[in-house]
C-alpha cells in the first residue's frame, strides 16, 4: 500500500512538474520578441535590374485569409490538423496515440499541428535531432502566444510548399487553375489541400492520379469531420479537372536552380549572421538576367522537354566580372531539386584541352607547332602502358598542327603535348586559372578524365574567355535587411594571372573548331554549328562515354553545357547533339540584337598566313588559315618531340 501511495505522489509530482514547467515556457515565449510572420525565414530576390524574381519561403503575393476559400481551409484543417482551434500548438491526445501506434505497429506516424508545421517550414531544416525538436516546440509555443489561430493559419497556407516551385496558395491556385484561391470549387480545394503532403509526387501536374488518390483521403477526413456530406462525397471527381499548369510571370521550370545558387552563396557570406537569414527579411540583389536565364530555359526545352532519363545543367557567366547570369541544374526543378550545376562531379573530357594549349603556348610551343596524329603506345617506366586514341580511330598519320589540333580535339596530339610539358604543367596551369579541384598528373588529365564541378570548371574558364583576368564566380551583388541597411555588397577585383598574347592566341585556335578550312582527313568536332552562328565564338566541346559538354564564349559571355545521365550511363550521339545545340541557341538567342565583338589583338602578337594542317606555306593550299604567334616566334616552326611508340 505504501508503495502505490509513493507512486501516487511521485507521478502527481511529475505531472505537476510538467504542468509548472509548460507554464513557465509559455510566460517565457509571451515575453519573447514577437515573431513577424511576413518576413519570417523569408529572403526576396532581385535581379541585375532590381526586380525582384523569387520571395524564398513564402508566396510571391501574400494573400488574406478572408481572401482564401473557405473549402480550402476547411480541407487543410481537416486532414492536417482537425483540433487546430481548440489546442495550444500541441495537440497531445493525437500525439499520444501517435506514440501508440508506432510502437505498436513500428511505424513513424507524425503527430505534427499546422503551428509546428509552419514553424518547422520557417526555421528549421528537417533532420530528426533532439535540439531540433526542441526549437521547433518552444518556436511554436512562441508563435501561438503571439499571434490568432487566423494569423497562424494565414501564414501557414501563404508559405506551404504545393509542388511545382510554388510556395503559397495563391500562387498554387493561380498555376494549377489559373484563379485565384478565393475562387476555387470543392474539388479543387480539395485537391491543393492534399499536394503538401508530398509536393512533387501529389501535384497534378506531377501525376494526376496520384493526387486524385490523395484529394480523396482528404474529403474522406472532411466527411469524417463534418465538412462535406457523404453524398457531396460521392459526387466527387466523377469528372477529369482542367489543370492549367503555366506561370503568368516567371513561367520557369528551372529558376529554383538559381535561387538554390544563392541562398547557398548567402550562406557563405561572413557578414551576414545565420540567425539574421533564418529570421528572414532579407533583400538580396543577384546577378541573374531574366533574358539570358529564358534563353538558356528555353534552348533547353527545345532539345530535352520529352527527355526521360537525361539531364543538363548549364551556366552562363559575363566574363569580365565573373558574374553568373543564369544557371539551371536540371531540366525540371519540380521533379527533380538535384542541382547538378552545385553539386555533381563529372568527366570534362575534351573540354580539358584548351589549359592543355595554353600552357603549351607559354612554354614556347606555338599555334602552328606539330606532332604527328597516328595511333600511339606510351611507355612509361614502370612498365606501364597508355594508349589513347581518337574519336572513330581517325588519324592524319602526319604531322598537324596545333590549331588543327584543337579543331579536330586529336587525343594522340594532347597526350604528346601533356607529356612534352611535363604532366605539372597542366596541374598548376589549371589551378592558376582558378580551378579548385585537386587534379592527379597523370597522362590521362590532357583527355579529361578527372570529375570536375561545373563552376569550378567555369572559374577556369572565365580567366580564359577574360583575356586571363582571373575572377570568383559570385550570385549575389548585394544583401540588405528590411531597413535597407547594407550587410554585404560584392567588390570586384582584377587578377591578371596568364598572359594576355597567348590567351588571344588560343582563343582564336578555338575558333577553328567551326572552320571548314580545316575538312580534310576529318572535320572540325563542331563544324556543323558554323551555319547558324552570326558572330565568332572560342569553343570545345567534350565528350566520354557518360558525358557530353559544350564550352564557349567571346568577350561578352561564357555558356557552359552539360549532358549525361544522373547515374553515369552510358550516352550515344544525341547528348552531343544536344549539348552543342543548347549552347549554341543559348548563345545566339543572348547576343542577338548586340554589338559583334570580338578580343583585340594585342600589339606583340604577329598573324601569318599558312596551312592549317601543316602549319607550312603553301599559297595553293585550300586549307590556308591566319595563325597568330608572339612576335618572334613565327620564323620558326615549333618545337617537334621524338615519338614514344
Amino acid at each position: 500500500m505504501k508503495k502505490l501511495k509513493f507512486a501516487f505522489k511521485l507521478g502527481l509530482f511529475f505531472v505537476l512538474s510538467c504542468f509548472v514547467c509548460l507554464i513557465g515556457i509559455y510566460v517565457y515565449a509571451f515575453f519573447s520578441p514577437k515573431l513577424e510572420l511576413k518576413n519570417m525565414g523569408k529572403v526576396f530576390i532581385y535581379d541585375n535590374e532590381q526586380d525582384l524574381i523569387y520571395q524564398g519561403s513564402g508566396s510571391n503575393e501574400w494573400i488574406s485569409l478572408n481572401d482564401i476559400s473557405d473549402h480550402l481551409k476547411n480541407a487543410v484543417i481537416s486532414v492536417e490538423d482537425k483540433n487546430f482551434y481548440k489546442h495550444q500548438g500541441f495537440d497531445f491526445l493525437r500525439i499520444g496515440k501517435s506514440l501508440l501506434q508506432n510502437a505498436r505497429y513500428h511505424t513513424r506516424q507524425g503527430a505534427s499541428t499546422i503551428s509546428m508545421q509552419y514553424v518547422k517550414n520557417m526555421f528549421l531544416t528537417f533532420d530528426q535531432t533532439w535540439e531540433r525538436k526542441i526549437k521547433e516546440a518552444f518556436l511554436t509555443v512562441e508563435l501561438e502566444v503571439h499571434y490568432s489561430k487566423d494569423n497562424i493559419l494565414e501564414g501557414y497556407l501563404n508559405t506551404i510548399n504545393y509542388g511545382e516551385g510554388n510556395y503559397g496558395i495563391e500562387d498554387a491556385s493561380k498555376y494549377y487553375f489559373n484563379k485565384s484561391s478565393k475562387d476555387l470549387t470543392l474539388e479543387e480545394a480539395i485537391m491543393l489541400a492534399g499536394i503538401p503532403k508530398n509536393p512533387s509526387y501529389f501535384n497534378p501536374v506531377s501525376d494526376y492520379d496520384a493526387c486524385i488518390d490523395r484529394a480523396r483521403v482528404v474529403a474522406s477526413t472532411m466527411v469524417t469531420n463534418g465538412y462535406i456530406t457523404k453524398e457531396e462525397y460521392d459526387g466527387l471527381f466523377k469528372e477529369k479537372i482542367p489543370i492549367y499548369g503555366k506561370r503568368t510571370k516567371n513561367n520557369s521550370q528551372m529558376i529554383l536552380y538559381y535561387q538554390d545558387a544563392v541562398l547557398n552563396e548567402l550562406h557563405s557570406i561572413k557578414s551576414v549572421p545565420t540567425s539574421l537569414i533564418d529570421s528572414g527579411g532579407l533583400k538580396i540583389y543577384t546577378t541573374f538576367d531574366k533574358k539570358a536565364q529564358e534563353k538558356m530555359e528555353e534552348s533547353i526545352l527545345r532539345y530535352m522537354d520529352n527527355q526521360d532519363e537525361l539531364q543538363v545543367a548549364s551556366v552562363m557567366v559575363d566574363p569580365n566580372t565573373g558574374a553568373v547570369l543564369a544557371l539551371t541544374g536540371g531540366i525540371n526543378y519540380a521533379k527533380s531539386q538535384y542541382n547538378r550545376a552545385l553539386s555533381s562531379k563529372r568527366q570534362v573530357g575534351s573540354a580539358m584541352k584548351p589549359f592543355l594549349y595554353y600552357a603549351a603556348l607559354e612554354n614556347g610551343l606555338t599555334s602552328s607547332s606539330t606532332f604527328k596524329s597516328e595511333e600511339t603506345s606510351f611507355h612509361f617506366t614502370n612498365n606501364e602502358i597508355y594508349s589513347p586514341s581518337n574519336y572513330n580511330h581517325i588519324y592524319g598519320n602526319q604531322d598537324i598542327t596545333m590549331a588543327a589540333a584543337i579543331a579536330y580535339s586529336d587525343n594522340v596530339y594532347a597526350v604528346k603535348t601533356h607529356l612534352f610539358l611535363g604532366t605539372d604543367t597542366l596541374v598548376n596551369t589549371a589551378r592558376l586559372t582558378g580551378i579548385s579541384e585537386s587534379l592527379p598528373g597523370n597522362p590521362s588529365l590532357a583527355l579529361g578524365t578527372s570529375e570536375l564541378n561545373m563552376l569550378d570548371f567555369a572559374h577556369g574558364y572565365t580567366t580564359l574567355a577574360s583575356g586571363g583576368d582571373e575572377h570568383d564566380l559570385y550570385f549575389i551583388e548585394k544583401v540588405e535587411d528590411m531597413d535597407g541597411n547594407v550587410l554585404y555588397e560584392h567588390k570586384s577585383k582584377h587578377n591578371y594571372v596568364l598572359n594576355s598574347n597567348d590567351v588571344f592566341i588560343l582563343n582564336e585556335m578555338m575558333t577553328n573548331t567551326t572552320n571548314s578550312k580545316f575538312s580534310d582527313y576529318t572535320t572540325p568536332t563542331a563544324l556543323s554549328l558554323a551555319s547558324r552562328m552570326s558572330r565568332k565564338y572560342a569553343l570545345k566541346t567534350g565528350t566520354t562515354d557518360t558525358d557530353s559538354w559544350s564550352v564557349g564564349y567571346n568577350p561578352d559571355c561564357l555558356t557552359l553545357v552539360w549532358v549525361g545521365n544522373d547515374d553515369a550511363k552510358n550516352v550515344d550521339g544525341t547528348a552531343s547533339y544536344y549539348s552543342k545545340n543548347i549552347w549554341l541557341d543559348t548563345m545566339e538567342g543572348y547576343l542577338e540584337d548586340t554589338e559583334n565583338v570580338w578580343y583585340e589583338k594585342p600589339q606583340n602578337v604577329v598573324g601569318l598566313v599558312r596551312d592549317g594542317i601543316t602549319g607550312k606555306e603553301d599559297k595553293t593550299s585550300d586549307n590556308n588559315i591566319l595563325f597568330y604567334y608572339v612576335k618572334g616566334t613565327e620564323l620558326s616552326l615549333a618545337p617537334v618531340s621524338k615519338e614514344n611508340d
